[in-house]
């Protein structure tokens, strides 16, 4: 069998932060911004605080079925509330995403790439 790697985005917004929580989050803000965003076997988590509310986490997972996915979506949702109630953050609206790399479109590089290999 194949190994496939989904990424999967899990969404959602803090709720009833503290004063000293989102203080603590501000200050780790740099480390979180969108602009370093990737995908990790750990999560990765980015959000702007100073915006809006909302957060993302980015996990890299892997299995060896396109049903796979549904497990690791569980795996990465769980994550996500695990590392937030670790913390005691407030969240809600938790929903995740997930991608199947092996089903997704190639881009016009990576087509040329496949058929000079063929």
């Amino acid at each position: 069998m194949t190994k496939r790697t989904f990424r999967i985005m899990v969404r959602g917004s803090f709720d009833a932060l503290t004063d000293e929580q989102r203080a603590e989050l501000r200050a780790a803000a740099a480390e979180h911004d969108v602009l370093r965003a990737e995908f990790t076997e750990e999560g990765h988590l980015t959000y702007d605080l100073a915006a809006r509310p909302f957060f993302t986490f980015r996990f890299l997972e892997h299995g060896e079925a396109e049903e796979d996915v549904v497990a690791a979506s569980v795996r990465a949702e769980t994550a996500a509330e695990l590392w937030l109630t670790d913390r005691g953050y407030g969240y809600k609206n938790l929903k995740s995403q997930a991608q199947d790399m092996t089903l997704a479109a190639l881009g016009a590089r990576q087509k040329q790439e496949a058929r000079r290999k063929s």
